[in-house]
C-alpha cells in the first residue's frame, strides 16, 4: 500500500471515531434536554382566556416547578385553591404579602404600595385600564394577590375581596411557575419589567433556553455525525469515477 493511501485510510478512521463521538454526545444532549425539562417542568393546557394576550385558551404552556416561597410580583403561577374551584389555576401575581394593591392609579395603573406599575398586557382593555372596577385590598402575610391580563373578564382576587384573605390565596397554593409557551406560539413568558422596580424585584427566567439549546445540538451533532458516513463514500465514488475517466481518455490518447 502506498504512503498516500496509509494517509488517508488513516484520516478515513479518524473521521470515524469523531462522527461516532458526535452522535455519542448528541444523543447525551438530546436525551438530557428532554430528561432535564422533565424534572425541571410540568406541561399545562390553558384552560380560559382570562390571561389573554399573554396565554391563551387552549395554549400549551411550560411551567418550572417551584415552592410557594419562589414566588414573585409579576409572575404567571398554577395555583390551587379551594374557595376558587379547588383546579389548577393561571393568573399573574401582583401582590405579595404586606402590599396595599389598589386600583386604579395615574394613567388608569394598577398601584403596589401605592407606586403606579406599567402592564403593558392591559393595553387592550377599555381606555388601557388596569381594571373594569376600581379596589383596594391589604394582603396579608404569607399570600399573594392575583389578577388574570384579561382584567375585563377574569374571575380573580377582585372577585374574592369579601373572603377572609381579601382575595388572596397562600403561597403553598403555588404549585409552577409559567415561563414559555410552547403550542402554537412558541414564545417566552417575560417578567414585566413595571414591577422589577418594587423590593424582592422579578424572579430570574428558568432554564428553558439552555435546555432548548442542548436539544438542538444534539439533534445537529446526530444528523452530522451520522451523515458523515455516506457524505465520504459518495465523495470516494465521485474521485474513483473522475480517476476511471481520465484512465479511459489516456488509452484513447495513445
Amino acid at each position: 500500500m502506498s504512503a498516500t493511501g496509509r494517509r488517508n485510510d488513516g484520516r478515513g478512521r479518524l473521521g470515524s471515531v469523531l462522527s461516532g463521538l458526535a452522535v455519542a454526545v448528541g444523543c447525551v444532549l438530546f436525551v438530557g434536554g428532554f430528561v432535564w425539562a422533565a424534572v425541571v417542568y410540568r406541561p399545562y393546557a390553558v384552560p380560559t382566556n382570562s390571561m389573554d394576550p399573554t396565554v391563551k385558551a387552549g395554549d400549551r404552556v411550560l411551567a418550572q416547578r417551584i415552592s410557594g416561597g419562589e414566588v414573585r410580583r409579576g409572575d404567571v403561577v398554577v395555583f390551587r385553591d379551594a374557595q376558587w374551584g379547588d383546579m389548577p389555576m393561571l393568573k399573574r401575581v401582583v401582590g405579595v404579602g404586606g402590599d396595599r394593591i389598589a386600583c386604579c392609579g395615574t394613567g388608569g395603573r394598577l398601584t403596589v404600595n401605592g407606586e403606579p406599575v406599567e402592564e403593558p398586557y392591559v393595553q387592550g382593555m377599555p381606555g388601557g385600564q388596569a381594571s373594569m372596577t376600581g379596589f383596594d385590598a391589604k394582603v396579608p402575610a404569607g399570600q399573594l394577590f392575583l389578577l388574570g391580563d384579561e382584567r375585563g373578564g377574569s374571575l380573580d382576587s377582585r372577585v374574592h375581596l369579601q373572603d377572609a384573605g381579601q382575595g388572596s390565596v397562600p403561597r403553598s397554593a403555588v404549585s409552577a411557575r409559567v415561563d414559555a409557551v410552547v403550542w402554537p406560539l412558541g414564545s417566552l413568558v417575560a417578567r414585566p419589567d413595571g414591577f422589577a422596580a418594587l423590593p424582592g424585584g422579578v424572579s430570574a427566567p428558568g432554564p428553558v433556553k439552555p435546555i432548548t439549546a442542548a436539544v438542538l445540538a444534539g439533534v445537529a451533532l446526530i444528523f452530522g455525525g451520522a451523515l458523515y458516513g455516506p457524505v465520504v463514500r459518495l465523495a470516494s465514488r465521485s474521485r474513483g469515477t473522475g480517476r476511471g475517466t481520465e484512465g479511459v481518455a489516456a488509452r484513447g490518447t495513445r
